[in-house]
């Protein structure tokens, strides 16, 4: 039924109808009427209404990067300026200034509601341009303002819940009471949203025409899978029939949160998936294999550089929408890789990847590491030799690490950088070959990318390997850090698969192989086999896990942890399944890195403990806020 439904409407879609185009800003306009009298102005105007985008990938500006329980620094990062995801972590967030306040545009925040008012402001009055801006160009433009509008609004209830829906822009002529908005009910906004990206999908283009001048304007899959993060969110537990909000209303005695479970919500999540999934794929999207022809290179390194290229190769197969403004992520996460380096060059990598994440990846089997019947999780702290089989391109041979680091599955190895292992990239070893001199990471104290001094190392000894291309370079002459700029992964086809895996075993009594396709198409990238297969073969609980809606929950959260790890889904994903409570209640661990031997360096040291309560799954509503719109009504528990 699904499937039917797909084609239907996709075949509506289609039958209907380099610096990046967000980069571009107007100046010099002075009234509406000056903006919109030509074809250049008009452009320049809908470039503003792309300024609000939030920046993705920006450790201060997106919470979700710092803000999750992915990645840990200096509890007083004074080296990091404005570290506002990093205080919410902390448990610092506060209702009289909020953290990265996306509804007033304070704090790291951009103003979202004066980015939606400008999308309205262009949707007014792009018909006044003349003749030279045809009426095709003009349509995408409206889609693309109608789409930008959708997703400030989808930003803020993401963020906030019930937010104020402004549909209109209000007359000049308007009294107080009418800009004294309400929030309104959640069910309501999901419905507007969700209609304003229906209106926009059908203008859009299904991919960029001129990518130099225009990657980063609004497509068709990157419409129709914000519709499904967006159906998806609805049907999430902290939004569908949560209890902890049925109490919430406003002046009116509206309530503002859903107090009923929906289980159709799924449905239509599902289906909104999988139409997101055949337009990326008509559009070309697919799983990002590394290509370079010219670099001979083994299998494993190539799906090492797959899994990696995944996040950070530019504009590549996989993205669907990227965010070529942020390229200061790996600024904080690439570690030295020469003694030189550490006295010169002026780069500061402090983020390191917690035990937690550590932890959460599979092992060589494709199982937790906890279940695998093979795997000596009991003494995963220990030391030992790097077998002499299996980790040719892992660790160094013959290199004493914890176990913990050992038998692991690919993506691990891709993603995370550790005493031994190996790091490709920094103008090191450009061929891509494991070398002792040029690749690997020694990170005891003293050593070239261990702690040296009182910053810029990793408090975990672990370093994030994923946010890092393997061009970016230091370069010997100038002593800088020169990154390689690529734009990081606001949606990515791995992502939109996993969605609608996860909405599918939610809308079904138990999964079948419709859920596990989409997962196994994303565990074979990262050469593993299929859950039944794996589960059955190595797990100490046999097939059982696959065949329940329980237990595929489990292991589709999990995947989803692991796949997308340090690309700020994980900070979203535990709110919206309610699990923050306790995954975010937790004691942060990490090797002791300020030893130099091997019996010291792999002790276990408690860094600190973070805490989370209910409050924290939304934002709060400034207080000033509310004092000035007697109308609003505060989240819960601020």
């Amino acid at each position: 039924m699904i499937k039917n439904i797909c084609k239907i409407i996709l075949a509506l879609f289609i039958f209907t109808s380099c610096e990046s185009y967000v980069d571009v800003f107007p100046d010099n306009v002075a009234t509406i009427e000056y903006a919109f009298r030509d074809k250049v102005g008009a452009e320049k105007f809908l470039a503003s209404c792309y300024t609000y985008l939030p920046n993705d990938g920006d450790i201060s500006a997106d919470p979700a990067i710092l803000g999750s329980n992915e990645l840990w620094t200096y509890l007083n990062p004074t080296d990091m300026t404005d570290n506002y995801p990093y205080d919410i972590k902390i448990g610092l967030q506060n209702a009289s200034s909020p953290y990265n306040n996306y509804w007033a545009g304070l704090q790291n925040g951009k103003a979202l509601f004066q980015g939606i008012r400008n999308c309205n402001y262009f949707l007014d009055n792009i018909d006044l341009v003349g003749p030279e801006l045809d009426d095709n160009n003009k349509a995408v433009w409206k889609a693309e303002a109608k789409f930008l509008k959708a997703y400030y609004h989808f930003y803020l209830l993401r963020m906030y819940g019930p937010i104020p829906l402004i549909k209109t822009s209000l007359p000049i002529s308007s009294d107080i009471d009418a800009v004294r908005t309400y929030r309104e009910p959640f069910d309501d906004c999901v419905q507007y949203i969700s209609q304003l990206l229906d209106e926009a999908t059908v203008d859009l283009p299904f991919a960029i025409a001129e990518p130099v001048t225009q990657m980063g304007r609004i497509t068709k899959p990157i419409a129709l899978s914000v519709k499904a993060q967006l159906l998806a969110m609805a049907a999430s537990p902290l939004f569908n029939g949560n209890p902890d909000y049925a109490y919430l209303k406003d002046n009116r005695g509206v309530q503002l949160f859903p107090a009923e479970y929906v289980q159709s919500k799924w449905d239509s999540a599902a289906v909104a998936a999988r139409i997101a999934i055949a337009a990326a794929e008509y559009a070309g999207n697919k799983l990002y294999i590394f290509a370079d022809q010219s670099m001979s290179i083994d299998t494993t390194t190539r799906r090492l550089q797959s899994l990696r290229g995944a996040v950070s190769d530019r504009w590549n197969e996989e993205i669907i929408w990227g965010n070529s403004r942020s390229i200061a992520y790996e600024y904080w996460c690439l570690p030295f890789l020469n003694a030189n380096h550490q006295a010169n060059v002026k780069w500061k990598p402090m983020l390191g990847p917690t035990f937690e994440v550590a932890e959460s990846f599979y092992s060589k089997n494709g199982v937790p590491i906890d279940e695998d019947n093979t795997y000596d999780y009991a003494n995963r702290y220990t030391t030992d030799l790097t077998p002499a089989t299996g980790h040719k391109f892992y660790v160094q041979p013959g290199f004493r690490t914890a176990k913990l680091n050992l038998n692991r599955e690919p993506r691990f190895y891709a993603n995370l950088g550790f005493d031994g292992g190996y790091w490709f990239g920094n103008n090191e070893d450009a061929t891509l070959k494991p070398s002792e001199n040029n690749s690997a990471l020694f990170m005891k104290q003293g050593q070239r990318s261990g702690k040296v001094g009182s910053l810029r190392y990793t408090m975990t000894g672990y370093w994030a390997k994923k946010p890092c291309n393997y061009k970016s370079v230091f370069n010997a002459s100038k002593l800088t850090f020169e990154p390689f700029r690529y734009a990081f992964p606001i949606i990515r086809l791995a992502d939109i698969y996993l969605l609608y895996a996860e909405a599918l075993n939610e809308s079904m009594e138990a999964p079948d192989a419709s859920v596990y396709e989409y997962i196994d198409k994303v565990r074979a990238r990262a050469g593993l086999k299929g859950v039944v297969e794996s589960w059955t073969n190595y797990s100490k609980y046999g097939a059982a896990p696959t065949t329940t809606k329980d237990g595929m929950r489990e292991i589709i959260h999990r995947e989803r942890a692991i796949e997308l790890c340090f690309e700020g889904k994980q900070f979203w994903d535990i709110r919206r399944w309610k699990t923050a409570i306790k995954s975010m209640n937790t004691t942060v661990f990490g090797w002791n890195v300020d030893a130099n031997t091997e019996g010291d360096y792999y002790r276990i040291i408690p860094l600190a403990d973070i805490s989370f309560s209910t409050k924290n799954y939304l934002w709060p509503i400034r207080s000033y806020d509310l004092r000035i719109n007697k109308n609003l009504v505060q989240n819960p528990y601020w």
